[in-house]
């Protein structure tokens, strides 16, 4: 029996102990198809701030795979994984967002402005499907609605299987469903520790420096002293307990930093040549 494989690339990297490099994008065919050959290893199609689009951020899945990449590797899943950024903020609670993604077949979910304890267990339990709560590993007690039919058939398992992959890692071990929650101001750093302590299921904390420094009075000031701290202070209470750090604007010129900070999880957004991407690896080894 073959050695157990994620199908979703980014955890597989992040379990070996390596960084990831993804970035946002549009929910676009054009962009999907040039992405899916790019060295990125994962995409976080955008729904904050450029609109939600299901069917759109359909298609762009589906223009992911590459039946070339397919037969080379071995590997169902495509190269690049598919990721979404849903629009509501982690206090407005809505958890359809999420399973609309996971059930079109999404390998996680970008969950923004997460600054409770409540607001945190709510996402992780939104990609989550129900058990009682006397079965292992099972708190957060998952609120997901039941509807994998297009999500196995995309990531190419059974429904069976799907149900056994389709789980929050690292808590579930096989799991291949990342949950990534932004903490994007003061009072989400405050609580931080306590979020970290008591929601178990977190895959990534990703940095949102754009609206932290807005509340912090530098907008969009990314290199203020201020702003600086701040974003060191997620990375080290991440440090403190295990969990990966992520930040939405690397670069080759503050991986350096970035990397002695402990980040693993880099976002770069490219032009279609993905000079900068390539940069950003080669500065992270």
């Amino acid at each position: 029996m073959s050695a157990f494989q994620h199908l979703n690339g980014m955890i597989a990297r992040l379990e070996a102990g390596q960084p990831v490099f993804s970035m946002f994008a549009p929910t676009n065919i054009e962009v999907a198809v040039e992405l899916q050959a790019s060295p990125y290893d994962g995409v976080v199609f955008e729904g904050e701030h450029r609109g939600w689009d299901i069917n759109g951020l359909r298609d762009s899945l589906q223009y992911l795979l590459n039946r070339r990449q397919v037969a080379e590797h071995g590997s169902l899943a495509p190269a690049v994984t598919p990721l979404a950024r849903i629009p509501a903020n982690g206090a407005e609670l809505n958890q359809f967002l999420a399973k609309q993604a996971l059930d079109i077949g999404c390998y996680g979910v970008v969950w923004p402005h997460i600054s409770t304890v409540e607001e945190a267990y709510n996402a992780v339990a939104a990609c989550r499907y129900p058990r009682l709560k006397d079965k292992p590993l099972y708190e957060p007690a998952g609120i997901r609605g039941d509807g994998p039919v297009v999500a196995a058939r995309y990531w190419g398992v059974s429904q069976q299987e799907y149900y056994e992959r389709a789980d929050v890692w690292p808590l579930a071990p096989r799991g291949d469903i990342l949950a990534i929650l932004q903490i994007e101001d003061m009072q989400g750093i405050d609580n931080l520790r306590d979020i970290l302590r008591n929601v178990p299921g977190i895959g990534v904390i990703l940095v949102g420096e754009g609206d932290l420094s807005q509340e912090l009075g530098y907008p969009r000031q990314t290199e203020h002293p201020a702003v600086l701290e701040a974003i060191e202070a997620v990375a080290r209470i991440c440090n403190e307990h295990g969990v990966i750090v992520g930040h939405p604007h690397a670069s080759a010129a503050n991986a350096p930093r970035l990397m002695e900070q402990g980040f693993r999880f880099m976002m770069c957004a490219a032009p279609r040549t993905f000079g900068p991407i390539t940069a950003l690896k080669e500065a992270c080894t």
